[in-house]
């Protein structure tokens, strides 16, 4: 069974080496709209894939790392990635350009590392990401699955190779939150008590 959320968040990037001179040269922003696909092949106590509730955490907080940020690809111009991160607060640094491709690839990836490094609570079991889908106009999306995101070819996605700004940090609900998930730290969903009334 597969369930579906939906986030939202508004960026700034530049794509370089693509075909659109506007997008590889200027600066531009887009209202990205991210649908993540979760499945699992059992129900929790509560008879759900995974509570929605969950989502709210850190995953809501890793995805809104990108929400009215400006987001890099680290092998960018070095003079550009430092007029970022001198003239904006909320910033992100990635190891693949942003692109709505890859801007699928990387939720997708650290979704799926929430979710691995995660002890689950109430009875959810092999609860995976089935697929992350970025829209970033009302036309156009990209969708990745799980061969996407191993796929080297499309650029090596490792959790080391990320940075976020401080402001960024300070926003997350625990701001040692991706440290810890690099550390392979287990997160704890809540424990609930089975009762029937």
């Amino acid at each position: 069974m597969r369930i579906r959320k939906l986030f939202k968040f508004e960026n700034a990037h530049i794509v370089r080496n693509c075909s659109s001179d506007r997008c590889k040269r200027s600066i531009h922003g887009h209202s990205y709209q991210v649908e993540l696909i979760l499945e699992a092949h059992r129900l929790d106590h509560g008879q759900m894939v995974y509570d929605f509730g969950l989502l709210k955490g850190n995953i809501k907080d890793i995805i809104d790392s990108f929400d009215h940020a400006i987001t890099f690809w680290d092998k960018d111009d070095p003079s550009y990635i430092e007029a970022c991160k001198d003239f904006s607060a909320r910033w992100v640094s990635l190891p693949v350009s942003p692109s709505a491709e890859q801007f699928s690839r990387v939720i997708y990836f650290w979704v799926n590392e929430i979710l691995k490094q995660t002890q689950m609570q109430n009875g959810e079991a092999d609860v995976s990401v089935y697929s992350v889908i970025v829209h970033e106009t009302a036309t156009g999306y990209a969708q990745c699955f799980s061969d996407d995101v191993a796929n080297e070819q499309m650029g090596k996605l490792e959790l080391a190779d990320f940075e976020f700004s401080e402001q960024v940090r300070a926003e997350w609900s625990d701001p040692q939150m991706y440290d810890k998930l690099v550390r392979g730290e287990k997160f704890y969903n809540p424990q609930v008590s089975l009762q029937v009334k």
